[in-house]
């Protein structure tokens, strides 16, 4: 463990003994509570003055009247607070600040912490997942130490809960946070569940089995990922039953290891009639975990049409199968609706994103729509929603209707960016560049859009359409709107099924006119993205990379097919590439880009697209680009490592006490990616990790070159090194144990998986990164960032420096900046 077991007298909390025996229940009679002494919001580096001692190792606890004195030398002071007869602790210092939970056990043991209403719990300096929403399902099992023990707890909502109870099995099974699909009737068939496994051991468990029995005897048998020691992992399974009629099924549950049976539960999927709302399960790209989306499936027919797909964003809180409820059926269209990955999940931007285009590329397969026909909308956050996938990807809908959708984080959702940033602040900043809404307007160019909004919304202020639509007017001619006099967020005025507020007959009128062009239609086109790793594909036309990263680049062209010409004018662009299948093939083709003369070239002897790329102030013909350089599947930042099927490496060639932060690192970020996105990575030692397989999936490495078997096979070309005492970045050379780097790198061997590095020159160093916010939406962070403790205690003001790869991932290449 990271910190030695000390005995320290019990001061504000003590030992609850309850009524069992066995003492299997403790929960705290007081509390400390400490105001907020950081700043919230969706930072980066969120500044923590509490936070940065912790990482120094020098904190145990506290007493009532023990003060934090904060970079700006003010101080806050830890006061006794109690809890309601419920058990909750209210205090208004809790919006924003801190509860403790100190308590003495006479010896170890491992216990299960179920606690709700905080972002963290750090438990003797350990990171643990919080329940920020409330769910009220996370329990976690932690390891207390004989003498002192102290719970430190994160709060952002003016309240926390918790308790610590006994495990019910060494492993056990719980089925409260379950992803279940429904299954039709009258037909046999099979499906992907997952539900959550506790492992209260001090080991990770293989060869672990979920048995699952079905109404009439149907078996099925599924080997279950393994879990790793003392956390919780949903696992995934299947299920398989031939439902006679609607309703509920009850699903048996045996958690297995070979023949013993560890534990017992059961799950309720319902069976569903053709035809009826219903829910579909899938199997992620991302992480491996089973997600879900709904769908309110349009009636069934004789004819072989292709049916249109409209795609639905849920608002914060909802579940998917109830934003497809909202909706009436309709006969020409099928209704989809994914989950963001939770109710609140990350805003639809990130994982987010990468969940509505898994649920898009899987629904269209599923129920065999038309492409073309294609559209998205959304409800509150779901509004946002529709606003960022359809300004980011305007290729994939033919209209978009956002209603009662707040813009950007800019100007809503606590991110609006700083106005004088310094040199290494922009760059951090600029990492977050896709969630600026604003910039990507002019894709709307050819996308029907319908803005929807209650002119007395309490929730998203109307401002936030009216915004929108100020922008779009001057160039936008599909433009249209509707505000509902009187109506707040969610409201529903006629008689008719569907509520107004999403399922609003004009937004289905416009849909049911437009469709996507096909590219040969298309003479002249417009196009900007933040980052080709997002987008980068309008109709005909490519940008495969930019000079500078995650500056908005760019596009306006024009195709004259019978000159056989291509001409425009491009921003940001350094490689481009045109696919001109709808050509006649053969002749050369003349392209003139930026007001140079035009370049003749000829036609490819394979395929029908020509690569472009910029040298100096000239444009030439180029060959297609390395799967080694920054292009469509890969181009960072660092985020851009957690996905194909993404798995993450602790070390454990360092110090015990290296090791231990390593695997608690990597925990925590499983056990958070769990909570904020129903998700279900891989933990693996560094020796069990084999580089030399699974090539492109994206890897996470917790440690440095000395504590980390994996580095040397991932990142020992890395211009940037970590070791013992030392952070190299090129020829820059940082020394002391007290620094930390985040990184991203090409994985050696893929053209699609990155390699993200959680590193540090010491243990002191490495527990900085523990409260970054990396899985927030709209936090962001460049290519790489090297940071030391005043960057934990005063905000991004003290990181050393920052920037960005290179078209060819080199430094030299790239950009970056330093703290002066």
């Amino acid at each position: 463990m990271p910190f030695a077991a000390r005995r320290w007298p019990a001061v504000l909390a003590f030992l609850l003994v309850a009524a069992s025996a066995h003492a299997e229940d403790l929960t705290p009679r007081s509390w400390l509570v400490l105001p907020p002494v950081g700043r919230g919001g969706r930072l980066p580096f969120p500044p923590d003055a509490l936070a940065a001692r912790i990482a120094a190792g020098d904190w145990r606890g506290a007493t009532a009247g023990d003060a934090l004195t904060l970079p700006d030398s003010t101080s806050r002071a830890w006061t006794e607070a109690r809890p309601d007869p419920d058990g909750t602790l209210r205090h208004p210092a809790l919006r924003g600040g801190y509860a403790l939970w100190t308590l003495d056990l006479p010896a170890a043991r491992t216990m299960l912490l179920e606690a709700s209403h905080h972002s963290v719990a750090i438990v003797n300096g350990e990171p643990r997942t919080g329940d920020l929403y409330g769910y009220g399902w996370v329990r976690l099992p932690v390891r207390l130490n004989a003498g002192h023990n102290w719970l430190l707890f994160a709060c952002a909502r003016g309240a926390v809960r918790a308790r610590l109870v006994g495990p019910p099995a060494p492993l056990s099974l719980d089925v409260r946070d379950a992803t279940l699909p429904d299954l039709p009737v009258g037909r046999s068939s099979s499906a992907w569940a997952a539900v959550v496994v506790l492992n209260a051991t001090e080991r990770e468990r293989r060869d672990l089995r979920i048995v699952a029995t079905a109404p009439g005897g149907r078996v099925t048998v599924s080997r279950i990922a393994p879990v790793g020691p003392l956390t919780v992992r949903k696992v995934r399974f299947r299920v398989a039953a031939r439902p006679q009629q609607a309703g509920d099924l009850r699903i048996d549950l045996t958690l297995r290891d070979g023949a013993r049976v560890l534990d017992r539960s059961a799950i309720t999927i319902r069976a569903r009639a053709a035809g009826a709302s219903r829910r579909v399960t899938f199997v992620s790209g991302i992480d491996g975990s089973v997600q879900y989306y709904a769908v309110q499936p349009a009636p069934p027919t004789t004819g072989r049409e292709a049916r249109a797909l409209v795609l639905s964003l849920h608002g914060a809180g909802v579940e998917a199968i109830g934003q497809a409820d909202a909706y009436a059926p309709k006969s020409w269209c099928h209704i989809v609706a994914p989950t963001n990955r939770r109710p609140f999940g990350f805003d639809w931007e990130d994982w987010g994103r990468l969940d509505a285009l898994e649920v898009l590329d899987h629904a269209r397969r599923e129920l065999g729509t038309d492409p073309a026909r294609t559209y998205l909308t959304g409800h509150s956050m779901g509004g946002h929603g529709a606003w960022h996938l359809g300004l980011s990807l305007p290729d994939l809908f033919a209209a978009i209707a956002p209603s009662a959708g707040w813009a950007s984080f800019a100007t809503y959702g606590g991110a609006a960016p700083e106005r004088q940033p310094g040199p290494v602040q922009a760059l951090l900043q600029r990492a977050a560049s896709p969630s600026d809404t604003y910039s990507l307007v002019r894709n709307a160019l050819g996308t029907g859009v319908y803005v929807l909004h209650g002119d007395a919304d309490d929730n998203v202020p109307v401002a936030e359409s009216r915004r929108m639509r100020a922008i779009l007017e001057p160039f936008h001619r599909d433009l249209h709107w509707h505000e509902q006099a009187g109506a707040g967020h969610w409201w529903d005025i006629s008689d008719e099924p569907g509520a107004d507020c999403v399922d609003w007959p004009p937004i289905f009128d416009l849909f049911a006119r437009r469709r996507l062009p096909e590219a040969r239609e298309v003479r002249e086109l417009e196009f900007v993205t933040a980052n080709p790793g997002i987008a980068a594909t309008r109709s005909w036309a490519t940008i495969e990379a930019q000079q500078r990263a995650l500056v908005p680049s760019s596009v306006r062209l024009r195709c004259d097919p019978h000159r056989r010409r291509v001409s425009g004018e491009t921003a940001n662009v350094l490689r481009l590439s045109l696919d001109l299948a709808h050509l006649p093939p053969g002749e050369p083709v003349q392209v003139a880009l930026d007001g140079a003369a035009a370049l003749t070239i000829a036609w490819p002897a394979h395929g029908a697209r020509v690569w472009l790329e910029r040298a100096g102030n000239a444009w030439r013909a180029a060959a297609p680009p390395s799967p080694d350089r920054k292009g469509p599947a890969r181009s960072g930042p660092f985020k851009d490592a957690y996905r194909h099927r993404f798995v993450l490496v602790y070390g454990t060639r360092g110090t015990p006490e290296e090791n231990a932060w390593a695997y608690a690192r990597a925990r925590f970020d499983a056990e958070v990616f769990w909570y904020r996105g129903n998700g279900s990575p891989d933990v693996v030692a560094d020796t069990d990790f084999d580089p030399r397989r699974e090539r492109d999936r994206g890897v996470v490495v917790y440690g440095n070159a000395d504590t980390n078997a994996a580095w040397s096979a991932l990142l020992g070309a890395s211009p940037i090194q970590v070791r013992g005492g030392v952070l190299r970045v090129g020829e820059r050379e940082l020394r002391g144990a007290a620094l930390a780097c985040l990184i991203v790198r090409p994985r050696p061997g893929s053209a699609v998986a990155s390699v993200a590095v959680v590193s540090g020159t010491g243990v002191h160093g490495m527990r900085l990164t523990d409260r970054l916010p990396v899985f927030v939406s709209g936090v962001a962070y460049p290519d790489w960032v090297a940071f030391g403790p005043e960057a934990v205690a005063r905000g991004w003001a003290g990181v050393l420096g920052a920037g960005f790869f290179g078209d060819d991932w080199s430094l030299e290449g790239g950009e970056a900046a330093w703290l002066q």
